[in-house]
């Protein structure tokens, strides 16, 4: 059976994150806000709970969700190559709405889907999230919500949706505006656009100068993708292929991609995903830095 805590409430929060942590060590999934949208997640080093995140959802592992970190240290264990970009992008938006797309530490022993050999990562600029996560690990993280519909902007969405497949959901009020997280792929030798967010890709062109964008591809190259909920919580999905996005006019943008791989994150919550929100009710949680200190990832 699942619960909701109230993390306006500073004993309420204390409980809620010790019982997510204990529901994340136990291969259960949580519900966990993130600053694009709240987020479904999952340890990431435990493959029957990334496929029970993706039973939840709805999708399959064609649609591997982002992973959301804690610190800058611990992204960095999961990728065997930042790029020649990658530590620069970092240092400008991290901790921020910026999904990363590299190429994956071979020997890490995880299972995220058909990944290909990639990881969507993210680091979200959210206290209570970044709280939970320097105590969990690396977490799996898409947008709470089942696939087809809107990502959720709050808990009690998020378990409407998804009931008592979720244990624990960690409620921190209204996330922000919705946005999915900017998704850049660095697994080639020039950036490129996988789907525009929350950063706009002129702030992403000022740090890596040359940004290849949709109209770059050649025509007839079709690729699958993120969805726009995921990278978020996303996770706005990631990982191989991914289906070029063009700017969205709306900031209630939130198709399947969560953070946001993809139907809408990594989105993430992802990543959430990804349109993957400000916790304005939770009380003052750990100071967000980017040299972003912290536990490092399990089997990393």
């Amino acid at each position: 059976m699942s619960r909701r805590y109230d993390c306006s409430d500073p004993m309420e929060r204390t409980r809620g994150i010790a019982e997510a942590v204990s529901a994340v060590r136990r291969g259960e999934l949580i519900v966990l806000p993130t600053d694009t949208v709240y987020g479904v997640a999952a340890d990431a080093f435990t493959p029957p709970a990334v496929t029970a995140l993706l039973d939840a959802k709805g999708r399959g592992r064609e649609m591997p969700p982002p992973v959301l970190v804690g610190s800058v240290r611990a992204a960095t264990a999961l990728v065997d190559d930042l790029g020649t970009y990658g530590q620069d992008l970092i240092d400008e938006f991290w901790p921020g709405a910026l999904t990363l797309v590299c190429r994956a530490n071979p020997n890490l022993m995880w299972d995220l889907g058909e990944t290909r050999g990639t990881v969507a990562v993210r680091m979200p600029m959210h206290e209570l999230a970044v709280e939970l996560l320097k105590e969990t690990g690396p977490l799996a993280v898409s947008s709470a919500n089942l696939s087809g519909q809107a990502a959720a902007r709050n808990a009690a969405d998020a378990e409407k949706m998804l009931g008592d497949a979720v244990s624990v959901y960690l409620d921190a009020g209204e996330s922000g505006p919705g946005d999915p997280s900017t998704i850049v792929d660095l697994t080639g030798s020039i950036p490129r656009l996988l789907r525009a967010g929350a950063i706009p890709e002129y702030k992403i062109r000022t740090v890596v100068g040359v940004l290849l964008i949709e109209e770059d591809e050649p025509d007839g190259d079709e690729q699958d993708g993120l969805n726009a909920e995921d990278g978020s919580a996303e996770a706005p999905e990631a990982a191989s292929r991914v289906e070029l996005r063009k700017p969205s006019l709306s900031k209630d943008e939130t198709t399947e991609t969560p953070d946001a791989q993809p139907e809408p994150a990594p989105g993430a919550a992802g990543d959430a995903p990804d349109p993957q929100p400000e916790d304005s009710a939770a009380p003052e949680g750990p100071s967000l830095t980017k040299d972003g200190g912290g536990s490092q990832p399990k089997n990393a």
